[in-house]
């Protein structure tokens, strides 16, 4: 149980990502693609299915968004009415700084009443006046929350290779309740290292427990969106990057890529007793890249099964439905 998993720091988590349809979908396609999305999820071996809150993050950045934004119907709102069917637990972001202390307070009841968990993130551009400090709306979570639930937080490896202080950010978020953290996606393996490597000495300085690291990997398969993920503050590695620009399967070679990335870090975690996990991100609409998606699920659950960190008769039956 994820739950269970995460407050007992066991490693081998896997998480599924998603993004909830576009906000401007007619009810009677939102049926047809929530019945197409609960068909393919109730067949994963996965513990917890995560779905995205979409915001536009133009103002984070002087360059030109690779496409125009598109918003997206609330990640609440679209599970809670259109995933209810699915019998797994779920994980909601949400930018707290964009609501009242009233609205996140009336928001974490409602995730309590359909069993969902919250992740907070943060602000979608430096110049947003929160209505809310992400302290603030920890301290709501703890106040009413902490007793049968878990609450995420993301942590970005790029931001650490530049500020050197991402240990620092995270293990303030632990003092305010949280347990685990999503990385954004990992394609620069030494930068996600460099992350652990800190956080782990900080840890030790401080006499605390490592918190769980679910590593996000994700499909590159076009180059439309490798600009995407480098707009997005993604860092690809220059090698990488030249093999998904001239390799004939873009999608393919992004599970091979996501799958030794996987092998060095359940490695790199497990000499250091990092309790951690993966999150196997699926937000593009592509046919390829949607497939090459599951297809890295089902390799990185038989990663963690061979390291003992998953049960070997769940993924038969995954395998098998």
């Amino acid at each position: 149980m994820f739950l269970d998993k995460i407050k007992n720091r066991k490693s081998g988590i896997l998480l599924y990502g998603i993004t909830p349809p576009k906000a401007q979908t007619p009810v009677e396609k939102l049926l047809s693609i929530a019945e197409k999305s609960l068909n393919t999820l109730r067949g994963l071996d996965i513990d917890a299915l995560i779905v995205y809150d979409v915001q536009d993050e133009s103002t984070r950045t002087n360059e030109q968004r690779p496409f125009p934004f598109s918003s997206a119907l609330d990640p609440f709102t679209y599970t809670s009415q259109y995933l209810q069917a699915l019998n797994i637990p779920k994980i909601i972001y949400r930018p707290a700084s964009m609501f009242s202390k009233e609205e996140l307070a009336e928001w974490l009841n409602a995730l309590k009443i359909n069993g969902f968990h919250p992740v907070f993130v943060g602000l979608p551009s430096p110049d947003f006046i929160p209505k809310t400090t992400l302290k603030e709306a920890y301290q709501i979570w703890r106040r009413d929350h902490e007793a049968h639930s878990v609450i995420g937080a993301v942590t970005i490896p790029e931001r650490h290779a530049i500020l050197k202080d991402e240990d620092v950010r995270m293990m303030d978020k632990v003092s305010c309740g949280v347990t685990y953290f999503i990385s954004q996606c990992i394609f620069n393996v030494q930068y996600a290292k460099q992350t652990l490597d800190a956080l782990v000495s900080t840890c030790q300085a401080l006499n605390q427990k490592v918190p769980t690291i679910i590593f996000t990997l994700t499909i590159c398969g076009s180059l439309k969106t490798l600009d995407f993920m480098e707009w997005l503050g993604i860092h690809v590695p220059e090698d990488i990057k030249l093999e998904l620009k001239v390799c004939s399967n873009p999608a393919g070679r992004s599970v091979e890529i996501a799958t030794e990335i996987a092998k060095d870090l359940i490695q790199y975690c497990q000499e250091r007793s990092i309790p951690f996990g993966f999150n196997i991100e699926s937000v593009a609409v592509r046919k390829e890249e949607v497939e090459a998606s599951l297809e890295l699920l089902e390799t990185v659950n038989r990663l963690l099964t061979v390291n003992g960190l998953r049960n070997e008769s769940m993924l038969r039956v995954s395998s098998n439905s």
